[in-house]
């Protein structure tokens, strides 16, 4: 044996001893050797590799920082996209969220639901390939995230390789990056000691900011750790699996660590315990959580739920007692928003609640000051809970002082002096100057060149509102005739970033139907609804000229969100400002819209896809998804058809023994040809 191979076998057992005790100490937290062993290991390895660089690979322990600092975080489209949950705040909450599981699934008997506590951290995805962590990214708008794969690589408690047998796979997994109490605390210590060090305010913004370093040598000093709690994908994977915890036991033996204090518990009852429970361990737990996530065990259940904008219907999320504190109003505001709406605002003294330093808090509207009786000068309790917006819960009369005053809810806008009108409910007070209102231009404008709406890079607040108040741009479609002088003319603007604003502008022509529908700011139309409308319609024009029962009979759209559609497309200086955008260049790919009949051979069927296909495999989703049928990922009864590409494993066998009719991509394609016709 050369001596060169005697050393790429040390090598290799010496990164196989150290990833084994990895698992035992992250996973399992079981150590099994001392700190001191340890690092003589890895110190070893470090030693070889250095003087043999030709066998060092990416997977190695000691390449957890192995990149240059990056220039800018480029954007990664998730495969699926990363959902919020729905929330709950009661135990009645929970108890309605089951019952509505069992009346959707017409079920009586018990179900079974994974609770684990919610982690107050940066939700993750991480995708391996061969076992080789490949990418990692951030949630983004849950659509597109930040590419922050070499920061990722840094975190001990992220494996580069699973342990085990994954030769032909594609794994995405999902989790939350946190920094444990001790971490911050030391984190902000180290950061005083530095002349320019910031200090950080909790350990959720600490762990966010070590995440976004451009710099992963900067990443890879910070206490950063990572729970795992979602297989979403498992290509070529070798494994039945029927529930969230066969999931989660996947992924632990894989050597991605599971919070110990995950469960499975049985309907509202063990729900709500097992919260209580959690919520007397908080103070003593390491780090910080929020709250429960409950999602139902059985895969084939999750499926038949389904989702509901941007949400399953088979997760939720129960949130902790909003956390309170006392403080004093300093002045009570109104703010105009991008439709007209006028919303009072607590301007307060500062006081740290929730994690967070808080200095506002809405009132919501004019009912709910009267309600409150609240006043500049009193001392009031502010309640914050997780992300919510801080809001005032309740005066304390006794503390009021002698001269404080009723809060006189303004009869015009404070911006524009139009009148103030309000809806049908008396409630919601609207500016009705509409695109008069400089306020609510500006606030359009905004939402319009935003990153998910046009994206527009380099245009924010404060050009916005230098646009507005000088009259360079009346509608959102002057944005388009904007010209590098008048740029490089506004304040704080040069040659190079006038420059950089007139590509983005241009970049920002290049777009989506679904996209250019949101930034219009439709009212209650948001992401979900945006994009449901451009799945549905599929080009502009028809969307413009549809009717309200055609809007209400796509899904999630009701009649109050249709009658606002046709509303928007029925003034005139709307479709003027649509026209303008569209002259300006605007434009987007053009999508066949498919006509499904309902004879069709996948229409109200379910089908997994195993296997590797020539096609994409979300081409192939969505070809199924066209044509009526639903796609799920394991094989059960319900399974109508397994469709098969090359090395399809364990999920043809299941099939062929539960008598599911398996085809392979030739039929698969001749089904789809035969029953799909564009128009």
């Amino acid at each position: 044996m050369t001596d060169g191979k005697k050393v790429s076998i040390k090598i290799q057992s010496l990164r196989e001893q150290i990833e084994e005790h990895n698992y035992y100490y992250h996973v399992l937290d079981k150590p099994v050797i001392t700190d001191a062993d340890y690092d003589r290991l890895f110190r070893e390895l470090q030693s070889l590799e250095h003087e043999y660089p030709q066998f060092i690979v990416p997977q190695s322990p000691t390449q957890r920082v192995g990149s240059k600092p990056l220039e800018g975080f480029s954007q990664i489209k998730h495969d699926i996209p990363m959902l919020s949950l729905s929330n709950a705040f009661s135990t009645d909450d929970v108890f309605a969220f089951v019952k509505r599981i069992k009346d959707r699934l017409n079920i009586e008997n018990e179900v079974e639901f994974i609770a684990e506590p919610k982690l107050d951290g940066l939700a993750v995805s991480i995708i391996y390939e061969n076992g080789n962590l490949i990418q990692a990214a951030t949630r983004g708008d849950g659509t597109t995230g930040e590419d922050i794969t070499a920061n990722v690589k840094t975190i001990k408690t992220v494996p580069l390789k699973l342990r085990g047998d994954f030769a032909g796979t594609r794994i995405e997994v999902r989790g939350e990056v946190i920094m444990t109490h001790q971490g911050f605390a030391e984190l902000n210590r180290q950061q005083d000691e530095q002349e320019t060090g910031k200090r950080y305010v909790n350990p959720r913004n600490a762990a966010a900011g070590s995440l976004r370093q451009l710099d992963p040598a900067i990443t890879a000093v910070r206490p950063l750790e990572m729970y795992f709690y979602s297989l979403d994908q498992y290509h070529g994977v070798d494994s039945q699996l029927e529930t969230q915890l066969d999931k989660l036991k996947l992924m632990k033996n894989a050597g991605l660590r599971v919070n110990p204090h995950t469960e499975v518990v049985a309907d509202a009852e063990g729900c709500v315990a097992v919260h209580q429970q959690l919520a007397e361990l908080r103070e003593s737990l390491a780090y910080d959580i929020d709250g429960i996530v409950y999602k139902v065990n059985k895969l084939d259940y999750q499926q038949s739920l389904g989702f509901v904008a941007r949400a399953p219907r088979w997760a939720l999320a129960h949130k902790f007692p909003a956390q309170e504190e006392t403080t004093i109003v300093n002045s009570i505001e109104v703010q105009v928003g991008r439709t007209g709406a006028i919303t009072p605002v607590a301007r307060l003294e500062p006081v740290f609640v929730g994690g967070v330093t808080v200095s506002n808090a809405t009132l919501h509207n004019k009912s709910e000051i009267e309600r409150l009786d609240v006043r500049v000068g009193d001392t009031v309790i502010i309640r914050r809970a997780g992300d919510v917006i801080p809001e005032v819960v309740e005066v304390i009369k006794n503390k009021r002082p002698k001269s404080a005053k009723p809060f006189v809810f303004p009869t015009s806008c404070p911006v524009c002096d139009s009148e103030v009108v309000y809806d049908s409910s008396e409630i919601i007070a609207r500016c009705s100057g509409g695109l008069f209102c400089s306020a609510q231009l500006k606030e359009g404008m905004k939402h319009f060149v935003s990153r998910k709406a046009m994206d527009i890079d380099g245009l924010g607040s404060k050009l916005i509102e230098q646009l507005v108040d000088t009259k360079t741009i009346h509608t959102v479609a002057d944005i388009y005739k904007l010209d590098k002088p008048t740029i490089a003319g506004l304040e704080r603007m040069a040659d190079k970033s006038a420059q950089n604003l007139m590509d983005a502008i241009e970049k920002s022509k290049t777009s989506t139907l679904a996209r250019f529908l949101y930034a219009l700011g439709i009212n209650h139309v948001g992401e979900t609804t945006a994009q449901a409308l451009a799945n549905h319609f599929t080009e502009l024009n028809s969307l413009m000229h549809a009717d309200q029962e055609e809007l209400e009979s796509i899904e999630d759209i009701g009649p109050i969100v249709a009658q606002s559609i046709v509303n928007f497309f029925n003034e005139q200086h709307n479709l003027d400002v649509i026209n303008e955008l569209l002259e300006s260049g605007i434009d987007w790919p053009v999508t066949e819209k498919i006509q499904v009949s309902e004879d069709n051979t996948f229409n109200g069927k379910t089908v997994v896809l195993t296997g590797t296909l020539s096609m994409p495999r979300e081409q192939a989703k969505a070809t199924i998804v066209n044509l009526g049928g639903k796609v799920t990922s394991s094989v059960s009864k319900n399974t109508d058809f397994v469709i098969v590409g090359d090395n399809p494993g364990s999920k043809a066998a299941k099939a062929e023994k539960l008598g599911v009719e398996i085809i392979d991509e030739t039929v698969f394609r001749e089904y789809a040809n035969l029953n799909i016709r564009s128009s």
